[in-house]
């Protein structure tokens, strides 16, 4: 594992561990770098409540990473509405959703291929 791959699963999981400490729910983690075709290495999936609960995860990420590693993200998507926020960090993409759209989505389904890695573990 080269230094660039420690550094997405580092960001994954401290997304991940912020997720999971402010009540996401089923928060996971999927490394997609062996899935051809993958738009991103490492894919984080959580879902919230409702909206509110959805944008809350979202600023409690973005908070995180930017005062541990002085990131923001490329894009954000779907804040507005906080139904489905995506968080882009390159090699990291943060799903956050609400709970119908996780389901109509399946991008756990979809990327089912990817190896997930646990949210706690540090190698």
């Amino acid at each position: 594992m080269n230094n660039d791959d420690k550094a997405s699963e580092t960001l994954a999981r401290l997304v991940a561990q912020t997720l999971d400490t402010k009540k996401a729910d089923d928060v996971r983690i999927l490394d997609l770098r062996k899935v051809s075709g993958a738009p991103a290495e490492i894919f984080v999936i959580a879902t919230g409540n409702v909206p509110s609960h959805v944008s809350a995860l979202s600023d409690a990420a973005f908070e995180t990473v930017k005062k541990a590693t002085g990131l923001n993200p490329h894009k954000v998507e779907g804040y507005a509405n906080a139904e489905w926020i995506l968080m882009d960090y390159f090699d990291v993409v943060v799903h956050i959703f609400l709970k119908d759209k996780r389901s109509f989505y399946r991008l756990d389904d979809l990327w089912s291929d990817g190896e997930q890695l646990s949210v706690w573990q540090n190698k």
